[in-house]
């Protein structure tokens, strides 16, 4: 059986056929509608890469913080921290080094600008005494690199604490430094890149409770809300900062419950969060949560990894139509953003086998 994939410009009556045809090959393939019906057995020194259910497939067999291109056929890579960016495309698993035409120090973040260039964030020198400063703010800067590769990224003369915020939609990025955000827009000049109009938009010790934040995504459509962490307040949380009018917003509302806002969904109705709402043991046993950004605290659960011993699923990002979603699988004991491999989830074929049981 032939499944086209689905990308959301069908009909209603359509995607109701989609939905059958869906529902009956998962059926067929693998039996899942009786595995519904069977609960968890003990999965002690199991993988979960073995046990997949059929909406999962795994794509790369190393690497870690994902981002889709905004056509949805690449998903851009870090091999590891500190390591080389690669794109595989996600039809074939065919990979691209984006980073070996020239020498570096590594990089710990990679992501699309809406122009399809490339910001990076990585330090000059890395400090191999103490390894890990070269991703904090004193060192880790941030870089354009031409979709093309015809040379080596540009500094932007900025650095940056952790992962900037990139708009899907125009030359905008939001960054922490010193637990304070900023934005700014990227122009060029006779083709170089550069800063522009950079703001600050929030002091951490503005806020009425103690934390440290991390920009994480300009909310869909129109952009004017920015999600953050809030690491260390009420476990973690996840906050909304609206551009215009400086609010901060709780939205997992969850005391004592790890809630890292990763990937948003295009509507800008929900986000992709790192939870222990299954057990509340923190960050080394995260899942894949949706989180609606209602104010309603309202989550769902999408992995399962944690029921095998040892493993947990992290660093989540939604393709720009909202059909698909990358994540990474990790160890028990890995130090966060760490990954061992991408996976793609497919958000149609997991709710139509909901609507089926």
């Amino acid at each position: 059986m032939i499944i086209r994939p689905y990308r959301g410009h069908e009909d209603k009556k359509e995607k109701r056929m989609y939905r059958k045809i869906v529902v009956l090959g998962i059926v067929l393939a693998s039996g899942i509608a009786a595995e519904a019906q069977v609960p968890v057995v003990d999965k002690e020194g199991k993988s979960p890469l073995d046990e997949l259910p059929p909406y999962i497939r795994s794509i790369t067999t190393f690497g870690q913080r994902a981002d889709w291109s905004h056509d949805g056929n690449r998903i851009l890579f870090l091999e590891k921290t500190f390591g080389d960016v690669y794109e595989v495309e996600v039809a074939t698993g065919i990979l691209k080094p984006m980073t070996h035409h020239y020498f570096h120090e590594g990089y710990t973040r990679a992501l699309y600008l809406s122009n399809g260039n490339i910001l990076l964030s990585g330090a000059r020198t890395f400090n191999s005494d103490d390894p890990w400063a070269s991703r904090n703010e004193r060192n880790a800067e941030l870089w354009v690199l031409k979709k093309d590769l015809s040379g080596p990224p540009v500094p932007l003369g900025e650095r940056c604490s952790e992962g900037p915020a990139v708009s899907r939609k125009r030359m905008h990025i939001a960054w922490t430094r010193g637990n304070r955000f900023y934005t700014a827009d990227i122009v060029y000049e006779d083709g170089t890149p550069k800063l522009a109009n950079k703001k600050q938009i929030l002091d951490q010790r503005d806020l009425p409770f103690r934390c440290n934040v991390e920009t994480q995504n300009f909310r869909p459509p129109d952009e004017k809300e920015l999600t953050f962490s809030a690491y260390d307040y009420q476990g973690t949380e996840v906050m909304g900062l609206n551009l215009e009018t400086g609010e901060v917003i709780n939205y997992s509302q969850a005391s004592d419950q790890y809630d890292e806002p990763e990937g948003i969904f295009p509507d800008g109705k929900y986000t992709l969060v790192e939870c222990d709402k299954h057990n509340h043991k923190g960050i080394h046993y995260d899942e894949l949560y949706k989180l609606a950004l209602d104010g309603s605290g309202r989550t769902e659960r999408l992995t399962r990894f944690t029921d095998y011993p040892g493993y947990k699923a992290s660093n989540p990002v939604v393709s720009d139509d909202g059909r698909y979603i990358a994540f990474q699988y990790a160890r028990y004991g890995d130090l966060a953003g760490v990954g061992r491999g991408l996976l793609v989830f497919d958000l149609y074929q997991y709710e139509a086998l909901k609507e089926a049981r």
